[in-house]
């Protein structure tokens, strides 16, 4: 298999993708059933697979989950930035280098289990009790110099939970 295709096995997100009007209760419904979803599939890996990489020089198993519970966290307050500030410039953080830290690299796989469990239904509480016009506030990431509608961010988030799934299940097989 081509190394871009198991960076990506569902491709990179598109950024310039017209939303349409289905896609972001789709996007929300993602992020709703994502932990369970993902719970039911840690529960089939083995200690071995726990530490496998989905691919050369990749992540191990391990690694992905909690790199999730990281991002997922970051998600959610970018989102609460957005919902209170104009526009807000969001603090990026290094996702490589937290993933080899010690709590990413040798934690249990189910305490990132249930910040993602909690967060996830915080985050799609929030999400099912936003407006219209607040899926239209935006934040400013300053590493793509890109301003961001929330709207877009749901439609990231929701490809990025299926995209890690991937890389999880390919340790499976």
């Amino acid at each position: 298999m081509q190394l871009e295709q198991l960076k990506y096995p569902l491709g990179k997100f598109d950024y310039f993708k017209e939303l349409g009007p289905t896609d972001l209760a789709e996007g929300i419904a993602v992020i709703e059933a994502f932990p369970a979803r993902l719970s039911a599939l840690a529960a089939r890996l083995t200690d071995a697979q726990w530490e496998t990489s989905y691919r050369a020089d990749g992540w191990t198993a391990r690694q992905v989950v909690h790199h999730l519970a990281d991002s997922h966290s970051n998600a959610l307050i970018r989102f609460k930035l957005a919902l209170t500030e104009d526009n807000p410039t969001i603090k990026p953080y290094r996702e490589n280098l937290w993933a080899d830290l010690p709590d990413s690299v040798n934690a249990p796989v189910e305490w990132s289990l249930q910040i993602l469990d909690a967060l996830h239904a915080r985050w799609t509480l929030l999400l099912r009790n936003m407006s219209e016009a607040d899926f239209d506030r935006t934040y400013f990431h300053p590493d793509s110099q890109r301003t961001f509608p929330l709207r877009q961010v749901v439609s990231l988030y929701a490809w990025h939970c299926n995209h890690h799934y991937a890389h999880v299940e390919a340790v499976t097989v």
